[in-house]
């Protein structure tokens, strides 16, 4: 019953940040909210398990890949605010996140390898929580989330290329998705 509640408590808190793209189907935050579900299906599904038998090879793998899943994140979002110029001129888009509103197309840093380091994290985040305790449910889950953030990074791709035009088609050229070098 407890695992119910916290998943019905963070459920309610990712409605109200979705809130915007909820309403607008096909925007890329509308398909990440669904990810973000999984996920904290995942991680409420499998909190018992995560300092369960630590040097197992799952285990070892898990946190391997939650630890991991720190620098996409922390490496994205700092390039994203610090370079992406967000204005409240594309206001007009109020599905999209205060740091996700930028006018200047970021291809340094981390971006210079890859076009999604947030959705990068977010693949390390479900399946390193998957290898907590990998089973078929596990595997279900985390595959819808890995599902869901493919189609919402083919969203935003959709949307990048709507702003900042030929600009991004070229980006998207010389870059990868989620893994540098490979995919």
């Amino acid at each position: 019953m407890g695992k119910l509640v916290v998943f019905v408590v963070l459920t309610f808190i990712l409605v109200y940040i979705s809130r915007a793209s909820l309403r607008t189907p096909r925007s890329h935050g509308f398909y990440r909210f669904f990810a973000w579900e999984f996920i904290v299906a995942l991680v409420v599904l499998n909190i018992d398990t995560w300092f369960q038998d630590p040097w197992s090879w799952h285990q070892v793998v898990s946190w391997f890949l939650l630890i991991l899943s720190v620098i996409p994140l922390s490496f994205g979002l700092s390039r994203l605010i610090s370079r992406g110029k967000s204005v409240k001129l594309r206001g007009s888009a109020p599905e999209l996140l205060p740091f996700e509103k930028t006018t200047e197309l970021v291809n340094s840093g981390i971006y210079h390898y890859i076009r999604h380091p947030l959705y990068s994290s977010l693949l390390l985040l479900a399946w390193g929580v998957f290898f907590k305790s990998p089973d078929f449910t596990n595997a279900l889950l985390a595959a819808a989330a890995t599902g869901f953030l493919f189609l919402t990074a083919k969203a935003d791709e959709a949307e990048c290329l709507h702003f900042f035009g030929s600009s991004y088609q070229e980006y998207m050229q010389r870059t990868r998705m989620f893994i540098p070098f490979v995919l």
